[in-house]
């Protein structure tokens, strides 16, 4: 019996050593560990990120793994956070991405600044950050040699999730998934939303076509005026106080449309287009 305990125990430790190799500082040359590596769950986050352990929470977090860094007078924090799946990573990824700078190939998504890096991988959030003696350091080239070397210790998909293939790329400026009251509307719980030169459409996806039904009824109630529109198995169409010209319509399990636009013609004939590539 105690054979079988200390196997079992050593079995942890090694699962435990082999998920932690991605947390090793001297993936970036010239530097090292300073203290112990540290894990957050959701009820000790906020010990770390205090205000904004918020923001984590409300895309799925599930636990972090963080460690210190030194080279010289220069200090590194390595942040390793998993999410409850790779839609909540790859969205924690757009809420903090900087939309005027290029994104890396670097798993999902990444983006490397001169003393900063970020990218999604599978269920895991990567944050790299420094501090350096001089403000004016470029450690851009080192940054992105370090977030390869950590992806390529990361399970999980590198390809970005099927539903932003969906939206059309013509005029599109960002895209990226909102955890909740997707457009402003709690009945929308979490979806991508997609930002345009001229308004934004969005997708999410209820749990049946039945729940989809129930929240689409439920929606249209909301609007004045709302108008059937010829777009997937059900539409509507409107205009609204804050959202403009709105089309929403179901197909499926998916609840998509477009919102923001001058009037509802203009929305539901975007909405057709964006229904014809849901599968």
């Amino acid at each position: 019996m105690k054979t079988a305990t200390l196997l079992l125990a050593i079995l942890a430790a090694t699962g435990m050593a082999s998920a932690q190799d991605y947390l090793n500082c001297a993936f970036a040359p010239g530097w090292e560990q300073t203290g112990p590596k540290r894990q957050y769950s959701p009820d000790t986050l906020y010990e770390y990120k205090d205000g904004g352990a918020e923001s984590y929470l409300a895309f799925g977090f599930v636990a972090m793994q963080s460690v210190d860094c030194k080279s010289g007078a220069d200090t590194m924090q390595i942040d390793v956070s998993q999410m409850n799946d790779a839609d909540s990573s790859y969205g924690m990824f757009t809420a903090n991405r900087d939309p005027n700078l290029p994104n890396v190939k670097v798993g999902m998504g990444s983006q490397v600044q001169t003393q900063s890096a970020i990218f999604a991988k599978g269920k895991y959030f990567v944050e790299v950050a420094q501090v350096t003696a001089n403000p004016a350091s470029d450690n851009h080239a080192m940054l992105q040699d370090l977030v390869t070397k950590v992806a390529d210790r990361l399970e999980g998909s590198s390809t970005a999730p099927e539903t932003l293939a969906w939206f059309p790329q013509e005029n599109l400026v960002s895209a990226g998934l909102i955890p909740e009251s997707v457009l402003g509307l709690k009945l929308l719980k979490r979806g991508y939303v997609a930002k345009y030169k001229q308004g934004q459409a969005f997708i999410v996806l209820e749990a049946s076509p039945e729940s989809a039904a129930e929240v689409m009824k439920k929606l249209r109630a909301r609007f004045d005026g709302a108008a059937d529109a010829k777009v997937g198995n059900e539409a509507f169409q409107a205009k609204a106080q804050y959202l403009g010209g709105l089309c929403i319509f179901r197909k499926g399990r998916y609840l998509a449309g477009y919102a923001n636009m001058p009037d509802p013609a203009a929305a539901a004939s975007l909405a057709a287009q964006l229904a014809a590539r849901i599968p």
